[in-house]
């Protein structure tokens, strides 16, 4: 089931997949949707099938990757995602799926949106998931804290060179996988840094919405 986050004043739209570890309902997702849809990005959610069926464990690579496609052909049908560029992205595994998704060839997407993209796993830095990333020349977004431990900033920083000459990096100080920060380091609450995230999220979709390469069909 495809959730929708709309908005009244919406200049994109955005499908965003959830992380490895909870579905569409997890916090992150749900407050996510809630705040791009606030700052002028309608926000469709959902389940991946293993979510669906119960299980803890995601399914293969092309279940997800499949299942992305339907859920992007579903939402293109919908009204609120009519005549708005749309883009898409994630959390984490989501996040993940999507570039490999995009890679592979997707036509009609405006951009993705990385939300703590994993490079690798935790202290497994050898284990990269970037030989894909090349083969997409759409503008790519990339939100990343500087102590993640699927790669830091700095791990995606050195990537650029090599990504579409579009890609960009916004980078949380301090920021986990989860994007919280330590009170003793930034004077902050652990999630403050989730409004800088959905401000830079929303104003690189708002920009490139705005531009005429970022233009929908008629």
């Amino acid at each position: 089931m495809v959730t929708v986050y709309p908005s009244d004043r919406a200049t994109a739209g955005l499908i965003l997949a959830h992380g490895a570890g909870g579905g569409q309902t997890s916090s992150f997702v749900v407050r996510a949707g809630q705040e791009l849809a606030a700052r002028g990005i309608v926000v469709a959610t959902f389940d991946f099938p293993y979510i669906t069926a119960g299980r803890s464990g995601p399914d293969k690579p092309a279940v997800l990757e499949a299942h992305w496609r339907t859920i992007v052909d579903e939402v293109r049908g919908r009204r609120e995602f009519q005549r708005r560029p749309l883009f898409i992205g994630g959390k984490s595994m989501g996040g993940r799926i999507a570039s490999q998704v995009a890679a592979a060839g997707l036509d009609g997407i405006a951009g993705l949106v990385y939300f703590g993209y994993p490079l690798h796993p935790p202290g497994r830095p050898q284990q990269r998931r970037d030989a894909h990333l090349p083969d997409i020349h759409v503008p790519m977004l990339f939100i990343q804290g500087t102590r993640d431990e699927f790669g830091t900033s700095a791990e995606i920083r050195a990537l650029l060179p090599r990504l579409d000459a579009k890609t960009e990096l916004v980078e949380i100080a301090d920021g986990d996988h989860s994007f919280k920060t330590r009170a003793k380091i930034t004077g902050r609450k652990p999630d403050a840094a989730l409004v800088d995230v959905f401000d830079a999220a929303a104003a690189f979709m708002t920009r490139l919405a705005a531009s005429p390469s970022g233009a929908p069909d008629a």
